[in-house]
């Protein structure tokens, strides 16, 4: 096979957020500035500090069974489900007929750090437990569905997830192993056991009183960020591939850097040293000076340590051009989707290219430590042709997406 390098461009993006249950109503209330953080519903919290979440809009449900098989929705938990139904909806809206493609050069990769499948859902029905706690199901739901036969598989970096998995497509087609590759990823971790779970490393917010407020990145008075769900999927696909079908190319992708910190499983490296040599070596790879940067979403969790060393980074990387450089965290309206927030951001990131206008960073109370242009409160206008997208995870997972205007 030949090793000739390809160009990777994006011809296909879906999300399904708590803010809308497709792109084109996520990205509405997005630029609007709107919080999607509620009361959680899916159930009891009376035992739990934190009572707040992203959930999805409650006709999720409804709305999956248009494109989700009943046979198949008793055989999914909710993250693989979310995943399944993104995808179906991105592969619609690229017009991709799998027919004409070569399906051994078609794969599937997704991040997945579970599935959704907590205990209050075993209690009420352990019927299919095994199917529904697989996390690489859904690439091999979404591989079966289309008849799929290249590399299909989960990637689980905790956060940092979705992101891995963009990077491991890119490499497939870079190299010319493949001609089209699914990415992306999917998170549903408002269950009573994964916020147990992060009450008590004290990671998430206890604002319930003021539950749109909650989650402010950047913010003197943050408190830990709020829990997320929901999918990005992206259709990653060598430009000769897109270009003879047609296809509409959303943006380029120009290159990436995956590191590992090797330093504790939940803080990042003092003074956000693993997080700036991330994204100096990912612009460093896609061949994109710094000085070409126009935009950068950020990881932003609303977390001390988070945003303070993730200011700090950009700061070790830019110099004095960090304070030109316009940055927001759209966790601030979205929550923290765990390991679909690679795939979700990449796709804010990039339909900030294509719109040329920046999501803002909402609920924003400056912190005199950290001093760079967040985009408070209110989108911006601004033309952007380069742009990246961080992604800092436990453990030390680090990954930072390069993508420009196509061009």
């Amino acid at each position: 096979m030949s090793e000739v390098s390809k160009r990777v461009v994006i011809t296909g993006i879906n999300l399904i957020t708590a803010l809308g249950l497709d792109l084109e109503k996520s990205w509405e209330n997005l630029v609007a500035g709107r919080s999607g953080t509620k009361k959680i519903t899916l159930f009891d919290t009376s035992d739990h500090a934190t009572k707040i979440a992203a959930e999805l809009p409650p006709e999720f449900d409804d709305y999956a069974k248009n494109y989700c098989k009943k046979y198949l929705a008793k055989q999914m938990a909710r993250s693989t489900k979310m995943c399944f139904v993104c995808t179906k909806e991105a592969v619609r809206n690229s017009n991709i007929d799998f027919g004409k493609f070569d399906k051994s050069r078609c794969g599937v990769i997704f991040g997945l750090v579970g599935t959704g499948y907590s205990s209050q859902d075993i209690l009420k029905d352990s019927k299919n437990l095994i199917i529904k706690t697989m996390s690489n199901a859904v690439s091999a739901w979404v591989s079966i569905e289309y008849k799929l036969e290249g590399p299909s598989y989960t990637v689980s970096t905790a956060c940092s997830s979705a992101a891995y998995a963009i990077a491991n497509g890119y490499d497939l087609i870079k190299l010319n192993k493949c001609d089209l590759v699914i990415v992306g990823g999917g998170s549903s971790g408002v269950n009573p056991d994964e916020i147990r779970g992060f009450n008590d490393l004290f990671a998430l917010s206890t604002r319930n009183d003021e539950p749109e407020k909650a989650s402010r990145p950047f913010s003197i008075d943050r408190d830990g960020f709020v829990m997320g769900e929901g999918a990005g999927i992206l259709i990653l696909e060598s430009e000769e591939s897109a270009r003879s079908r047609g296809a509409e190319i959303h943006a380029e992708m120009l290159g990436y850097a995956l590191t590992t910190e090797a330093y504790n499983i939940i803080s990042p490296q003092k003074d956000g040293v693993g997080m700036a040599r991330t994204m100096e070596l990912a612009l460093k790879n896609a061949g994109v000076r710094k000085e070409e940067v126009d935009y950068i979403n950020a990881h932003g969790t609303s977390t001390g340590l988070n945003d303070k060393y993730e200011t700090m980074a950009v700061k070790r990387v830019f110099g004095e051009l960090a304070y030109k450089v316009p940055i927001s965290s759209v966790k601030s309206m979205i929550g923290h989707t765990i390991s679909a927030a690679g795939g979700v951001e990449a796709i804010i990131t990039i339909m900030s290219m294509k719109n040329n206008i920046i999501t803002p960073t909402i609920n924003y109370n400056p912190d005199p430590e950290l001093d760079l242009d967040y985009v408070p409160d209110k989108a911006r206008e601004k033309k952007i042709s380069t742009a990246i997208s961080n992604s800092f995870a436990f453990g030390g997972h680090n990954a930072c997406l390069v993508f420009r205007k196509y061009k």
